[in-house]
């Protein structure tokens, strides 16, 4: 399957979004305006559209030592990342091995996260499939969400005739990622855990997605299995629970996506204009662990981050969120790693100062975002 055919599609959103702003505009002018003779009435604020204007405390050179220290390479090589390099196609035993995996380091830790399987079987190309996404929500009685997201599952791919044993493993695709966000949490436990005992307005989710990947070619219903239920099952779900007017999604603040992580030098742009301040936050991070000496294997202050190249839009998990109206922060290097759904996606082609790093930049921006 050719690279344009699998994730370099336009997205065909401006004629929605140019419904929905219309839309928008039209019910803020109603809202807004007062009947005749009437005083003017003082709604109490809505901590859903503080989402819009939420600013990031910036962390202290000291507290960026600390953060960037609490990061454990080893850790996350060995004890998250190792266990998922094993082929993990939906409904599987692999996919059930993996998910045990992610769900028994979530429920480890000590700041209490809700974890639960999202499950349900969908059709393929193959028949019938039974899916399980796996949702870790730091305090689920939050007003607003801050969801980070990767996809657990391995595409299907046919056995090398000379090595029928070895299957394909997807080591940046995306078993990395989902590494990363387990050590992200790991890593940040101590905070995490004081956030929600602050009764925290703005929460952290955790989301590994399942069947993302195509079990024949890449189309609009063969892909995004998981991401599609989900969108579907939050934009249905009432929050806070027994609300009448506002839905889960609406909860979400921003939807963060990791894909494709793990090679090195990954070139991670920005892929919409309505994110490009929280896209700044990454680029801000990065500079400020370089200077002071905390990433390995990194030559100059911006080598991951930048605003100077754009090859389009790229499809994954978060078209089902975007299509809904949810602010998107897509981090994925384009163009794909070389090894792009090849047999040597494995840990071997891996770089691990690279993952080290990619880790450490979103521990800055997670405690900046969230306060911690």
């Amino acid at each position: 399957m050719s690279r344009a055919g699998r994730r370099y599609r336009p997205v065909a959103l401006l004629g929605c979004l140019g419904c929905a702003l219309a839309v928008a505009l039209m019910l803020g002018l109603y809202l807004s305006a007062e009947p005749s003779g009437t005083s003017p009435k003082h709604s109490p604020p809505d901590p859903l559209q503080d989402k819009f204007s939420h600013k990031p405390r910036k962390c202290s050179l000291a507290q960026v030592r600390k953060l960037a220290a609490q990061v454990d390479g080893p850790r996350l090589w060995e004890t998250h990342l190792r266990p998922m390099l094993i082929e993990r196609v939906p409904g599987t035993s692999g996919s059930q091995t993996v998910r045990q995996h992610i769900l028994s380091q979530l429920r480890a830790l000590s700041a209490g996260w809700t974890v639960e399987e999202d499950s349900f079987q969908s059709s393929t190309p193959k028949g019938p499939v039974s899916f399980s996404n796996v949702l870790a929500v730091l305090d689920p009685s939050a007003p607003r969400r801050l969801l980070l997201a990767c996809h657990h599952d391995s595409k299907i791919f046919p056995r090398d005739p000379k090595q029928p044993q070895r299957g394909f493993i997807g080591a940046s695709d995306s078993a990395v990622p989902c590494a990363m966000m387990l050590e992200l949490a790991s890593a940040l436990d101590t905070e995490l855990k004081a956030l929600k005992q602050q009764k925290s307005v703005v929460t952290l989710q955790l989301v590994f997605f399942d069947g993302e990947e195509a079990f024949e070619e890449w189309t609009d219903t063969d892909s995004l299995y998981g991401s599609r239920h989900l969108a579907e099952l939050m934009a249905h779900t009432p929050h806070p629970p027994g609300s009448t007017h506002t839905t889960l999604l609406q909860a979400m603040d921003l939807f963060v996506l990791l894909d494709l992580l793990g090679g090195p030098e990954p070139l991670i742009v920005s892929h919409f204009d309505n994110t490009v301040r929280w896209f700044d936050r990454l680029i801000a991070a990065e500079t400020r662990l370089h200077r002071q000496g905390l990433l390995s294997s990194h030559p100059s202050e911006q080598s991951y981050f930048r605003k100077d190249f754009y090859l389009g839009p790229v499809q994954d998990d978060h078209i089902p969120f975007l299509q809904r109206g949810v602010s998107i922060l897509h981090l994925i290097p384009t163009p794909f790693p070389s090894f792009w759904h090849t047999m040597q996606d494995t840990e071997e082609n891996m770089h691990r100062p690279t993952v080290e790093n990619l880790t450490k930049i979103l521990a800055i921006f997670l405690a900046e975002y969230l306060h911690l």
